[in-house]
């Protein structure tokens, strides 16, 4: 066995970037690999922290939209928030927090902390494996990739690796993963950008020397040996190692070692950010998610429960971590963003539980985020069927590009590069970065005058009437399932006033839904379908 197999199977603490997926350097197909594989890479301080909430949240009861409560009530009367327990939001009229994201709820407050509506994807997949797989790929519904957005982007600016590295100008992981082992979302197209800290217990280890006493015999012995191995052989290893002898953690915030795992794994991010890590990404989790059943008490009151329970974990862990960031000096250079495969359905079972749905919102936390929330509450119906879904505001890979052009200072065809296709960016972020920003003001006028059918309800056909202030313009067509139904327009459109007929050919009658975006502009609307 080779040393460097031998490490990332034995190592205690990580695993190496060595994992390889067999698929050739170019599968990008991209004309300007050579132009990439010649460009230095961006240099810039920003972290990037990604938090996966594992089991699809359940994204009604989190960011609760209290103007649709009386048609919420009668969908999921078990599981629904009582209206007195929701946490109100400063200059927000109708909608609030879950009761246990007090801390989240400070931080919205005090501008440090923005949701985004109702994101998903076109057709979703409600399998959490293949669902958690196109969200780290950033693929479509019925693309397979084998590479992670994550990775694609630190293969793009760091394009000979994993030949030549540590070197002087990056002599860190690229990206460190937490409390899990390294996943798709690191993979880049040749080989993995990541490494991982499978057990923050055993990192800690690492820095104090102070690990389990080994047996006196033959397996102790082996034990010492990987131990060492682990230690000495591994430069990444050591890095990590001096920045987490050097870093230290501010806050009073966090919970006792052990009680909350997401606020461990995020006291270690900051600790080795502030000890001179130039990880450029992090990525932890919490798992629990899936809650089909018992999502709430049956005696406690529904605000109390496993979901609430894990809110309230999310909500201490990023509310502490903040806070560490704001005392170590490190504020302008952190951005958090949270993530869940998908969220769950409108209407509750018999189970006192959720069942797996569409769009669920996003949360962004840092002092660079655009506060406030991005995309209007979701209309509840009157009367919800056991298969009705959110229908989606923003697609997930929009808030990616977002990040990657906003955050990490790629210019637009780098982006696209990245993300092997083009998608309309958001204003999520304050301009950080010396680029052309997003025009954000025509957000303020969103209005009817952007997207309207006529007539409605309809028979057969109905005409969408749009405007285009030039650029790219997306129309869509969903059911109440949140699959796609029809794409009408997906083209650079010029400034002016358009229209595109939707014939209904043979669909249901029923409640179907039209997506218009504009670049950072996007409006949702129902339209009915009668016979």
């Amino acid at each position: 066995m080779k040393r460097r197999e031998f490490l990332k199977r034995s190592a205690p603490f990580a695993a190496l970037p060595v994992v390889m997926n067999g698929l050739p350097i170019t599968a990008l197909g991209s004309p300007e690999t050579n132009n990439i594989l010649s460009k230095a890479f961006v240099n810039t301080d920003h972290v990037l922290v990604l938090i996966q909430m594992n089991g699809g949240n359940d994204g009604l009861n989190t960011v609760i939209p209290t103007d649709q409560y009386t048609n919420l009530s009668k969908a999921r009367s078990n599981v629904m928030i009582p209206l007195a327990k929701v946490l109100v939001l400063d200059g927000q009229d109708g909608t609030g927090f879950h009761p246990s994201m007090t801390g989240m709820r400070s931080l919205f407050n005090d501008e440090k902390l923005s949701v985004i509506q109702s994101v998903g994807y076109p057709n979703p997949n409600f399998s959490h494996f293949r669902s958690t797989d196109i969200w780290h790929s950033a693929s479509d519904t019925k693309e397979y990739w084998h590479s992670g957005w994550v990775g694609r982007y630190l293969g793009h600016e760091f394009p000979n690796y994993p030949e030549g590295f540590p070197n002087t100008d990056m002599p860190d992981p690229l990206a460190l993963q937490i409390g899990s082992v390294v996943s798709t979302v690191c993979q880049g197209v040749s080989v993995n950008m990541g490494m991982a800290i499978s057990d923050p217990d055993a990192y800690y280890k690492l820095i104090t020397g102070n690990y389990t006493p080994s047996p006196n015999n033959r397996a102790g012995k082996e034990l010492d040996y990987v131990r060492k191995v682990a230690e000495q052989s591994n430069e990444y290893g050591q890095a990590v190692k001096t920045a987490g002898e050097k870093g230290n953690n501010k806050s009073s915030k966090y919970p006792t070692e052990g009680e909350n795992r997401l606020a461990d794994q995020l006291k270690i991010v900051a600790r080795l950010i502030s000890g001179g890590l130039k990880t450029r990404i992090y990525v932890v989790s919490i798992n629990g998610f899936d809650t089909h059943a018992n999502q709430v008490s049956a005696t406690g009151g529904n605000e109390t429960g496993v979901h609430a329970n894990l809110l309230s974990q999310v909500s201490e862990a990023i509310d502490a971590f903040q806070d560490d960031v704001e005392q170590l000096g490190l504020q302008d250079r952190v951005l958090g963003m949270t993530y869940s495969e998908f969220g769950r359905r409108i209407k509750s079972n018999f189970s006192l539980g959720t069942d797996h749905g569409a769009a669920a919102p996003m949360f962004l936390f840092g002092a660079n985020v655009k506060p406030g929330i991005l995309g209007d509450n979701p209309t509840i119906a009157d009367n919800v069927a056991v298969n009705d879904n959110l229908p989606m505001q923003y697609d997930f890979r929009s808030v990616y590009a977002s990040v990657l052009k906003d955050w990490f200072c790629l210019e637009d065809t780098e982006v696209d590069t990245v993300m092997q296709k083009t998608h309309q960016q958001l204003p999520v972020l304050k301009d950080s970065c010396n680029t052309s920003s997003i025009e954000r003001a025509k957000l303020r006028q969103a209005g009817d005058a952007y997207v309207m059918n006529y007539p409605n309800p309809f028979r057969v056909q109905t005409t969408i009437r749009y405007e285009s202030d030039g650029g790219h313009i997306v129309l869509q067509v969903f059911n109440t399932n949140a699959q796609l139904i029809e794409t009408l327009v997906d083209s650079e459109v010029p400034a002016g006033e358009h229209e595109v007929v939707f014939n209904a050919g043979t669909l249901a009658p029923g409640t179907y839904y039209y997506r218009y975006q504009n670049g950072s502009l996007q409006q949702t609307k129902p339209m009915i379908l009668v016979h």
